[in-house]
């Protein structure tokens, strides 16, 4: 009996209609420049390297 009382309280809450507050909004922006500013070199060589196939097609294409 207590497990179906858990589990209807579980899918109550996942499907409660409640919007996001400020704070979970703040948290999850400052996830994603945590995470931006830990991959930041990788990121950038990865940008680097398509942007340079893009350049290489894009002049195989206009020759």
């Amino acid at each position: 009996m207590k497990i179906n009382n858990w589990r209807n309280r579980a899918r109550a809450f996942w499907r409660s209609e409640s919007g996001l507050g400020t704070l979970e909004i703040v948290l999850i922006i400052a996830v994603i420049i945590i995470l931006a500013l830990l991959f930041k070199d990788w990121i950038i060589a990865l940008i680097e390297k398509l942007m340079g196939k893009a350049d290489d097609e894009a002049n195989t294409i206009f020759d």
